[in-house]
């Protein structure tokens, strides 16, 4: 999977958006915290859903399942807005 490239994305202090170019499909705004912007950080290449919970996992002190949870509501989001595509 990887970041459509008619989004882009906003880091502010802890805040991340993700906001759509004038050719996505999706109008509005996305906000999210660090940890989002650390999935989005992974996904600027092609990644799977794995690696990017192995990354976070490492990265961060929090137990595996919230971090698996917290990945896949991210993406399924992203993806229900087209910001990922396979």
């Amino acid at each position: 999977m990887k970041l459509n490239k008619n989004f882009l994305v906003h880091k502010t202090g802890s805040d991340t958006i993700v906001v759509p170019t004038a050719k996505a499909e999706f109008s509005g705004v996305i906000k999210g915290n660090v940890t989002l912007g650390a999935i989005l950080d992974l996904i600027k290449e092609d990644t799977t859903e794995k690696r990017i919970i192995d990354s976070i996992a490492e990265e961060y002190d929090a137990p595996r399942e919230t971090i698996e949870k917290d990945v896949v509501d991210a993406i399924k989001k992203l993806k229900s807005i087209g910001a990922v595509g396979e």
